[in-house]
């Protein structure tokens, strides 16, 4: 590995308190650059993150407060009309979107990389593999949307020929529409189930697929795209790809073919044969679901193709230390056990109450779900909610954190939400805008239950307020 040609440039971050850019932050930091940044709020676990590592973050927008960096980098939460954002545009200073910044700064080093990417289990098939590759001494670099159970940390930045990504979908920035992982070059492209989803941004399920068969179309002759060959749409999304292609599946035409998946009652651990060369691998993972199976085997087809061992492989999978917010626990009151999960699209709320299910069996289900993002507000989605949340005992859902941004015909209707899950037997409960949800359930919750607050987002803090409202009741 060749030493960085960009070490000690000035970046600012424009803003920097998101996932992917607090994370690229991070990691640019550590490669040895000098990193402040600006935001209008910051919260957990991002607002940690800069803390510990000391990057300077600024309040509120305030063009005349931009420092003289070396470059802006900016995220696709601000729009062209933010005001910083015009004032870089104005004075001409240098500037890259978050995912153009790991294509100058990281891969341009020498790095191949392995992209991960799909619907659902990205930031959980990106931990599996970043574990994997550090756990087999390949020094990898990465960059996760999630942190890491075993550093804290959502980045890595090792020597090592590799550089394992979150490979995001969604549009780069206001002047770059594309998915980030067009700018990452994947030599190994990994594709998850892939879904509808983003309704702000792509129209329908075809355009979707159109992003995905571009990523994976850019792959090199000498490269592989492994795909979940379960999911139809994930083997639509790789059929212009000129690369080997591994499928993870169940048909004779899979080269990893998995069988059975069983979960350990109580201890969430799951057991899944997979059918490799005419060998049976026996893949353990210390998580539940039959979804984290797939996106076990979906790592293990992406670290076989770079030519790791796989009974080494097998044993890293087998001591997986985990991502923070895929069925976290996070404490426990009153007899009341507080759990936090990413979970905001149908789908992933489906799976996350089956997985819980299996993890807890016998205890009352409590999901309080935040539509957090604007795809999460939108009505397009109501039925597929109140069929993943009918597999709860209790479903709280408050209110979407954009509906002033959609129209009420396009919003979520609560209240028909409400009246579909308790004839399926569930007990709904839908503060009304401005009640606070912890005091909406609290009175509700008795000893014994599991509650899994799901939001893409701080939730405001859901869950460590909801274990000091249980404190203070009476047991």
């Amino acid at each position: 590995m060749q030493t960085s040609f960009h070490t000690g440039e000035h970046l600012y971050f424009l803003p920097v308190g998101g996932t992917a850019m607090a994370t690229l932050a991070g990691l640019l930091h550590q490669q040895g650059h000098h990193v402040e940044g600006v935001d209008t709020e910051l919260y957990p676990p991002m607002s940690t993150l800069l803390g510990d590592l000391e990057i300077p973050v600024r309040l509120g927008w305030n063009p005349d407060l931009i420092p003289a960096a070396d470059r802006v980098i900016i995220g696709n939460a601000v729009p062209r009309t933010n005001p910083e954002v015009q004032r870089v545009l104005t004075d001409r200073r240098p500037y890259l979107s978050q995912a153009e910044a790991v294509s100058h700064y990281l891969l341009a080093e020498g790095r191949e990389s392995l992209v991960v990417a799909g619907t659902h289990g990205k930031t959980t098939t990106t931990s599996l593999l970043a574990w994997i590759f550090e756990e087999l001494d390949t020094d990898p670099t990465t960059l996760v949307g999630g942190l890491l159970k075993w550093s804290h940390r959502s980045f890595r930045l090792g020597q090592g020929p590799w550089m394992i990504i979150e490979g995001d979908e969604y549009n780069t920035a206001f002047f770059d529409r594309g998915p980030k992982f067009l700018h990452y070059r994947a030599r190994i492209f990994l594709l998850g189930p892939v879904e509808f989803d983003h309704a702000d941004l792509f129209r329908d399920l075809d355009a979707v697929l159109t992003a995905f068969r571009a990523g994976t179309a850019q792959v090199p002759r000498h490269g592989t795209v492994v795909v979940n060959a379960l999911s139809p749409a994930a083997l639509e999304g790789v059929r212009d790809t000129s690369a080997e292609v591994i499928k993870i599946g169940t048909t004779p035409d899979c080269a990893l073919r998995l069988g059975e998946t069983i979960v350990e009652r109580g201890s969430g651990t799951t057991r899944t044969p997979v059918d490799w060369q005419g060998r049976t691998l026996n893949l353990r993972l210390p998580m539940p679901g039959r979804h984290n199976a797939e996106n076990a085997a979906l790592a293990l087809g992406g670290a076989l193709a770079a030519d790791l061992d796989a009974d080494a492989i097998l044993d890293a999978l087998s001591r997986f230390p985990g991502v923070a917010r895929r069925l976290d626990t996070i404490g426990e009151a009153s007899g009341v056990l507080v759990v936090d999960d990413f979970a905001h699209h149908p789908t992933a709320l489906g799976v996350t109450i089956a997985a819980a299910r299996s993890q807890w069996p016998g205890r009352r289900l409590v999901i309080a779900y935040e539509p957090r993002s604007m795809t999460a507000a939108r009505r397009d989605f109501q039925a597929a909610y109140v069929d993943a949340l009918a597999g709860a005992d209790v479903a709280l859902i408050s209110s979407p954190h954009y509906r002033d941004r959609l129209p009420p015909e396009d919003r979520l209707d609560r209240d028909q939400m409400t009246s579909s899950l308790k004839e399926r037997g569930v007990q709904a409960i839908m503060p009304p805008e401005g009640e606070d949800p912890v005091e909406a359930l609290a009175p509700v919750l008795r000893s014994g239950d599991v509650v899994i607050g799901c939001s893409s987002g701080d939730f405001g803090a859901f869950h460590r307020r909801l274990l000091k409202r249980l404190g203070q009741k009476e047991n």
